[in-house]
């Protein structure tokens, strides 16, 4: 009875995460056997249960101890004991950090052996009679040398934990991002860092009379205040302006502890949360177009997460977070109480971690280019879950049918024509977790069937080692992407300048939205710069064009979509700061008559567009004509042909149309 009576709570409890770590080896090696993400999941959770409940021991351990004498006789076991189960606390915890890194070397070979390490910790222990500490039983070393041992024992864990952490705390601040801006950006060797680089600005909104700031010879005021989460503007063809507002779905899918870590960090990323309604489209109207809105209306409400919008011929096309909706409208009309028809679904839940579906229309006309981001950061959630994703897709907007038209970008945003060469162009938020200064998020021409690299690569041959299994060839059929906008900076909208009220140096080329980093130690972006093009193509590194968004550690706002007025002016929707921004030309010249962001284009032969009746049997030559003309302002990149159903990101969910040139591959 006195034995029974001396046992603790803790030796009660401290068998449960011993389970863990054990069978955390278990999974670790099933993954490393199977390659099913099934196993690396269940070693993240094992790992964050063994850890909580032996965190919650080691407290009821020195609280027992505090108050129950007779347990620390004698004190030499259980001090020794004491010092061995933080060791094995620590080694699980550092191992914990390793398993939430995404992709096959979260586990293997580090995770692996991290686990081994621990167990090996624990049977060590175990072997020196240390689990209970007031069992009293005979020492099998005198003290001395059990102190020796566990004093070896200690420094050796300790010194091994030291150098995995030591390595993540270089932040890379002496990097110069500006040798990231451009053709040829500078790719430092990747990081696998044990804690990610984490850097959150607190949002704290605009105050009474506080603006962004704007470049030499332009202006700035508020177009549109006390919004709900702006994310996307668009120009109708009478100078009507739409703003799409929108909160991302309700639920993320959680697969590991590190995916409610991060549903946090994004959270606090975008600020407090707007009680405002959100998810709908609101007109805005500048009947006699002085910059300012005389009319707001709301233009459809109780959207699905909307993000893209484009208008022809009585329709206007909403890119919602599951589909492409069609609602007959009129331009002029300030409500819309019709149905939507279904043009064709879009990949969206359960998995929908890039939710954002951007819209762009043809300039012939035809068809509508959606864009759908990964469903993860380099695949870790399986490739099955990419079905239709880190792509852009074609849609013929009177049928319905679609087709990937290019993949391999991982989240594409920003869809637009350069109206020079009739080109679509979109800018890419890249992967993250390869370090503070990879990989940069990039802006590029898109070419038909091409392939851009995620998730096996990244700027064209350069390999992640985190994707498994390794695939080569599609690493060989990689394009490099255009122009490099420097790493992390969230580029989430892009708007040419062509035919624009803007002054002359903004006479030709795009602006684009840094929505700003979280994942680096020094802050990236929160502006939106100016990239001068030339004959179809980027011309030398952007300029800064607003700024002001970040004060310090705190942010006012964070700029998303950007696009012209119908007085040429150029608008920023800022989803933090709830507000759309217009900058103008300082001497207020607007000009003579508004220009819808779809302009579709009466001289299509100009532009290589495919007419909108081709003639039957002859879609694939013409398909092909158009791409060579696309491209004729600058030397064409050679394109290795990829079909859709070569790999995971281009195949289309269930439920879509496959367009007529995807039946002839």
């Amino acid at each position: 009875m006195e034995h029974h009576n001396r046992h603790s709570v803790y030796t009660r409890i401290i068998p449960f995460p011993i389970a863990c770590f054990i069978l955390t080896l278990l999974t670790d090696l099933a993954y490393w056997q199977t390659s099913n993400l099934m196993w690396q999941n269940f070693s993240s959770w094992l790992l964050f249960a063994g850890l909580v409940v032996g965190g919650v021991a080691a407290l009821l351990g020195l609280v027992e101890l505090a108050v129950r004498p007779e347990l620390r006789a004698p004190a030499s076991r259980w001090w020794t004991h004491a010092s061995g189960g933080l060791l094995v606390l620590a080694a699980a915890f550092v191992n914990s950090l390793v398993h939430a890194g995404d992709g096959w070397t979260a586990v293997v070979p580090y995770g692996l052996l991290l686990s081994a390490v621990t167990v090996l910790l624990i049977a060590f222990f175990m072997w020196k009679d240390l689990t209970d500490p007031v069992t009293n039983s005979p020492a099998r070393l005198p003290m001395s040398g059990r102190a020796m041992t566990i004093g070896v024992v200690t420094v050796l864990t300790l010194g091994l934990i030291g150098i995995a952490i030591s390595g993540s705390f270089d932040s890379g601040s002496k990097f110069d991002v500006a040798e990231q801006i451009g053709r040829d950006p500078k790719l430092p060797e990747p990081q696998s860092d044990l804690i990610a680089d984490l850097k959150v600005a607190e949002v704290v909104g605009w105050g009474k009379g506080e603006t962004p700031t704007v470049a030499e010879g332009l202006t700035i005021t508020p177009y549109a205040r006390d919004l709900a989460n702006p994310r996307t503007v668009h120009t109708l063809p009478n100078g009507d302006v739409l703003i799409v507002q929108s909160r991302g779905p309700a639920a993320e899918h959680v697969a590991r502890p590190k995916d409610v870590i991060r549903d946090w960090v994004m959270s606090m990323a975008h600020g407090p949360s707007n009680q405002k309604k959100s998810n709908l489209i609101t007109l805005l109207r500048d009947t006699d177009r002085d910059g300012k809105v005389d009319q707001q209306s709301d233009l459809i409400t109780d959207l699905n997460s909307p993000f893209g919008v484009a208008w022809s011929e009585g329709t206007l096309y909403v890119a919602a977070t599951d589909a492409i909706l069609a609602y007959p409208y009129e331009l002029g009309a300030t409500q819309i109480t019709a149905e939507p028809t279904v043009l064709t679904p879009l990949p969206g839940g359960p998995i929908n971690h890039h939710w954002t579906k951007d819209l762009a229309l043809s300039p012939d006309g035809r068809f509508l280019y959606a864009s759908v981001g990964s469903n993860s950061n380099v695949a870790e959630n399986g490739l099955e879950a990419e079905k239709g994703r880190a792509a852009i897709w074609r849609v013929d907007r009177q049928t319905g049918a679609s087709r990937v038209f290019a993949s391999g970008l991982r989240n594409p945003n920003g869809l637009s024509f350069q109206p020079e060469t009739g080109t679509l162009w979109t800018v890419v938020n890249e992967r993250d977790e390869l370090g503070p200064n990879l990989v940069p998020d990039y802006m590029t021409s898109v070419q038909e069937s091409a392939f851009y690299g995620w998730p096996w690569s990244y700027f064209g041959d350069h390999v992640d080692e985190r994707v498994h299994p390794q695939r080569p060839d599609m690493v060989k059929k990689a394009l490099k992407p255009d122009y490099a906008l420097s790493s992390h900076v969230a580029a989430l909208g892009l708007a040419f300048s062509a035919n624009s009220g803007m002054p002359a140096p903004y006479a030709n080329g795009a602006f684009v939205g840094l929505h700003g980093s979280w994942n680096r130690q020094s802050f990236n972006g929160y502006k939106v710069v100016f990239i001068p093009f030339e004959n179809g193509n980027p011309a030398g590194k952007f300029q800064d064009v607003v700024t002001g968004f970040l004060d310090g550690d705190q942010v006012r706002g964070r700029p998303v979509g950007v696009g012209i007025d119908g007085t040429g002016a150029l608008l920023i929707a800022d989803d933090a700061g709830n507000t759309v921004w217009r900058v103008a030309a300082a001497d207020g010249s607007v000009i003579p008559s508004p220009i819808g962001t779809d302009q579709v284009r009466s001289d299509l032969s100009t532009l290589g567009a495919i007419s909108p009746e081709p003639t039957s049997g002859n879609s694939n030559s013409q398909a092909a004509a158009l791409n060579n003309r696309q491209h004729s302002a600058s030397p064409p990149k050679m394109v290795e042909r990829t079909s859709p159903t070569d790999l995971a990101p281009a195949v289309l969910p269930e439920g879509s149309l496959q367009d007529e040139k995807d039946n002839t591959k």
